[in-house]
């Protein structure tokens, strides 16, 4: 058994592309200014973490999926635009991922890149012409118990918690009805006050021993953040009539 993993181990590297027909795996280009960034560092982890799909950064003579200049426009930041393209369309590993970076939760998880507590990038100001439906794929019904557990010391997240909420803190329904309540959601964590009492297992740093959560923290998987944002995908936005009107 070691012997074969040597020889594929060699396989591999005399001939990438032999690593890459593993469904499993997937190869990316991005240029180097934007794996500088440390994007690549924070989204690669969490879609593996979510897939068991694993996406190495190679050449782009054998990228099945690059970031760059041409393409369908994902995000901006960076000082540059950034476009989708899948030279690599039709491997099953490649389609699940380039799936993953125009869905909400991919996009969320690129917003949600904030090191210094600001995010990096946003959406593109560049206009798609066909949007995509949303289909909400999650467990709906797990997101409401979190939101439940973790959110109604604030929020009222339903109908029957709405005695439980701060009066100048908006409900889940509200922050549903904004056209961005997806970056709000998907970002929630690194955006005041949630970060000084908000830890998430795997992607945020531990508070400062100087600095301890001022209040009991809420703590959250990435998992039950996604499970968390599909509920909200699903639920009805609260009608807040038209918009006001300036004389």
């Amino acid at each position: 058994m070691m012997v074969l993993k040597r020889v594929l181990l060699c396989l591999a590297l005399i001939w990438p592309g032999l690593a890459l027909a593993d469904d499993r795996v997937v190869g990316l280009y991005a240029p180097p200014e934007l794996i500088d960034t440390g994007l690549m560092k924070h989204i690669l982890p969490r879609f593996k973490l979510k897939t068991q799909v694993r996406v190495d950064l190679v050449d782009p003579s054998a990228a099945q999926v690059v970031l760059g200049p041409d393409g369908r426009a994902l995000f901006q930041g960076a000082g540059a635009t950034w476009h989708l393209s899948v030279p690599g369309k039709g491997h099953k590993g490649t389609d699940r991922f380039a799936d993953w970076l125009i869905s909400e939760i991919g996009q969320n998880t690129v917003f949600s890149f904030a090191p210094d507590g600001i995010a990096v990038f946003e959406p593109p100001s560049e206009v798609v012409a066909e949007v995509e439906e949303v289909v909400v794929t999650g467990d709906v019904e797990w997101g409401h118990q979190v939101s439940l557990e973790k959110c109604t010391r604030c929020h009222a997240v339903d109908a029957n918690t709405a005695w439980s909420s701060i009066g100048s803190t908006p409900s889940f329904a509200v922050l549903r009805s904004f056209p961005d309540w997806e970056n709000r959601f998907g970002a929630f964590y690194v955006l005041k006050p949630h970060a000084a009492f908000t830890q998430i297992e795997d992607l945020t740093e531990p508070f400062p021993e100087d600095r301890p959560s001022p209040i009991a923290p809420i703590e959250l998987t990435i998992d039950e953040l996604y499970a968390m944002i599909d509920y909200v995908a699903a639920m009805e936005a609260a009608d807040l009539g038209a918009p006001l009107q300036h004389q």
